[in-house]
């Protein structure tokens, strides 16, 4: 399949400059990403800066879902669908609140790519996106990032409810799944998405979330008998 056909929504990866504030944060990310500690994967890292780190995790849920997104443009259509929604319930028109006040009703394919433009718009914008280290964010960053991460959760909404058959088919569940759940522990931690907008995904976030405690309880009750046998010895 080729991503970079000209019809496909696929952008171009956004990369973090070496040697920058951001691109060490990029790192440490990846590095507790890595431990499969998602709690500690998204939290601040003491005595760095939430708007930097803000900004490193809003260019990597950028790529995530844009190479996600990509490896399904064959299916994700104009024809099969000719409205971005999410199953029969949500529907999402889109409007950026400049060059489209009003909003429009497009196809899935067409919001998709407004949506990512817009996107890179900010991410290339030194002025809300700084690059420099030192650079101030502006003061309403923080309300751009969560437009951001609101808009960018209607994607993952959108391939669940109406491309999930044809993503097990490309074996590509299980990297949308840890995907997802990675997004979800990162807006739950810093308050980044209403619940009400999470809500075409609401049983799905659960099972994850509760899937995780289970887990960590099932790890926490292991570690106790353990120590409950070097005693006994």
């Amino acid at each position: 399949m080729n991503l970079f056909k000209k019809n496909a929504t696929f952008k171009p990866k956004k990369r973090i400059p070496e040697g920058t504030k951001q691109y060490q944060l990029k790192k440490y990310a990846e590095a507790t990403l890595g431990s499969g500690n998602l709690q500690l994967a998204v939290a601040l890292p003491e005595g760095e800066d939430l708007n930097e780190w803000l900004a490193v995790n809003t260019v990597d849920f950028y790529n995530q879902i844009n190479m996600l997104y990509g490896t399904i443009t064959d299916y994700c259509t104009n024809e099969s669908c000719s409205v971005m929604s999410a199953g029969r319930k949500y529907e999402y028109h889109w409007a950026d609140g400049v060059t489209v006040k009003k909003p429009l009703r497009v196809t899935a394919p067409d919001y998709i790519d407004r949506l990512m433009t817009w996107i890179q718009g900010f991410l290339d914008n030194d002025e809300v996106f700084p690059s420099r280290m030192g650079d101030p964010f502006p003061k309403n960053f923080a309300n751009i990032v969560k437009n951001i991460f609101k808009r960018l959760f209607r994607v993952y909404a959108h391939m669940y409810h109406d491309h999930f058959s044809q993503i097990v088919t490309l074996g590509e569940e299980a990297h949308l799944n840890t995907s997802f759940k990675h997004f979800i522990y990162f807006v739950n931690e810093f308050k980044l998405v209403d619940k009400k907008e999470l809500a075409p995904l609401k049983e799905l976030i659960g099972t994850l979330l509760n899937k995780e405690g289970g887990e960590k309880k099932k790890q926490s009750n292991e570690k106790k008998k353990k120590r409950k046998k070097k005693k006994k010895k």
